[in-house]
């Protein structure tokens, strides 16, 4: 059982952005003493629901500030970025952290961000597959052309190769390990194809991520890929995790400050084309990840994961530890985490 934190810089009423930004880092410093196998860092723009705007570059300063812990992108926006660029830094971190690091990527959302990038809804709605494609040729060969409808250019030669380490993607991809959001049935389908390994929501119960599972295992044999690969045993189970000794506290530290940071975050998004959206009722939403989750005494938190685990099978696990909103009683759930719940999943 792997677990890890799940870092969203999440900017809590009352909050300057600074203050989200300085309790990622401490959680994440927190995590690596306390035991836990890694972190995982999202990536938002222009919303105070995470003031991260760069999961790279934040985790390039806590790859540097650690000597142990897994740090990965959860996710990059791919259609924000451009696929070599994004490349080329996953190398460097690869490279220079001795194989620490783990590049997440996902589409994203319909949001102003791509008008801002300059992708537009195109990138959004059709262009995934193509930035994945060439992503992944500039993370595996040694030099790449840009032949697709959007990204085309001559040969050029990688630099650095990622593949100067072992390789740490699975089926013995080189470089990063590369993992995919998946929300629907058309990524699953395309992160199986690729042999990629998913990482699931937190707003998906067991049954929906052990459906997800089954779709990538069928979906990968169907590729081809050898048994080995379609065991996929590389998933990511992300959740919420907030540990107390009254499982009626740990529901009520969340309950009382995740509703708050939850309209204010999810209700800043602007849609690129002025589509309605309708936002999940936070206090609902909350109660709902609760039921869900790791929320409650250690022992019961433990259970929970490996309920988890056993039903879907999923053994990797990125747990929101920040729903509290207070830098001590985020530092004091990492460390209960990785000192009272990990040992009892040994």
């Amino acid at each position: 059982m792997r677990v890890g934190t799940f870092v969203l810089a999440a900017q809590f009423p009352g909050q300057g952005q600074g203050e989200a930004l300085h309790r990622a880092v401490r959680s994440t410093e927190v995590a690596e003493e306390s035991g836990l196998d890694s972190v995982w860092l999202a990536e938002h723009h222009f919303v105070p629901y995470g003031v991260c705007p760069s999961a790279v570059t934040l985790a390039a300063l806590l790859l540097g500030r650690t000597r142990r812990i897994r740090v990965g992108t959860a996710v990059s926006v791919l259609p924000n970025h451009h696929p070599v660029a994004l490349g080329e830094q996953a190398a460097l971190l690869h490279l220079t952290s001795g194989g620490r690091f783990t590049l997440g990527v996902g589409r994203g959302g319909p949001w102003v961000d791509l008008e801002v990038f300059g992708g537009g809804l195109e990138a959004y709605e059709r262009g995934f597959p193509e930035s994945l494609e060439l992503l992944l040729d500039w993370l595996r060969e040694p030099r790449v052309a840009g032949r697709g409808e959007r990204f085309g250019f001559r040969e050029v030669a990688v630099v650095p190769r990622a593949d100067e380490l072992p390789a740490e993607g699975p089926g013995g991809s080189p470089g990063p390990e590369v993992i995919v959001a998946c929300t629907s049935p058309k990524s699953v389908r395309l992160a199986a194809r690729k042999a990629l390994p998913m990482l699931l929501g937190m707003h998906c119960g067991d049954e929906e991520k052990t459906e997800m599972v089954a779709l990538w295992r069928t979906a990968a044999r169907e590729a081809g890929h050898p048994p080995d690969v379609v065991a996929g045993t590389g998933h990511v189970s992300a959740g919420v995790a907030q540990i107390a000794d009254d499982p009626v506290d740990a529901t009520e530290t969340l309950v009382k400050a995740m509703p708050g940071w939850l309209r204010q975050g999810l209700g800043a998004h602007v849609t690129v084309d002025d589509r309605h959206r309708v936002m999940r009722d936070p206090v609902a939403y909350t109660e709902l990840l609760c039921g869900l989750h790791p929320v409650g005494p250690p022992g019961a938190a433990a259970d929970r994961l490996a309920e988890t685990a056993e039903r879907t099978g999923i053994t990797r696990f990125a747990l929101l530890v920040e729903g509290s909103g207070d830098l001590a009683a985020t530092e004091e759930n990492v460390r209960r985490l990785g000192t009272e719940v990990l040992p009892l999943l040994a």
